[in-house]
């Protein structure tokens, strides 16, 4: 897996990643509040905790079909 130029300094400027942590924290909350009320935490919510996740990483990894230096 080989990241965009400069991944580390660019990585904590780039507000899709803000904004796809701060969707993967808020998940993790909610998660969390349900697991300690009823025992269980839904599926969905850690899904899309995963998701948002996933996608902050994403944001940094080189993709070369998209820009043609693959």
């Amino acid at each position: 897996m080989n990241f965009i130029q400069d991944a580390r300094a660019q990585f904590p400027k780039l507000w899709s990643v803000r904004f796809a942590l701060l969707a993967a924290i808020a998940s993790a909350i909610e998660a969390g509040m349900h697991l300690y009320a009823s025992g269980t935490a839904p599926i969905l919510v850690v899904a899309a905790g995963l998701t948002s996740l996933g996608a902050a990483i994403a944001r940094v990894v080189a993709q070369p079909s998209v820009t043609g230096n693959g």
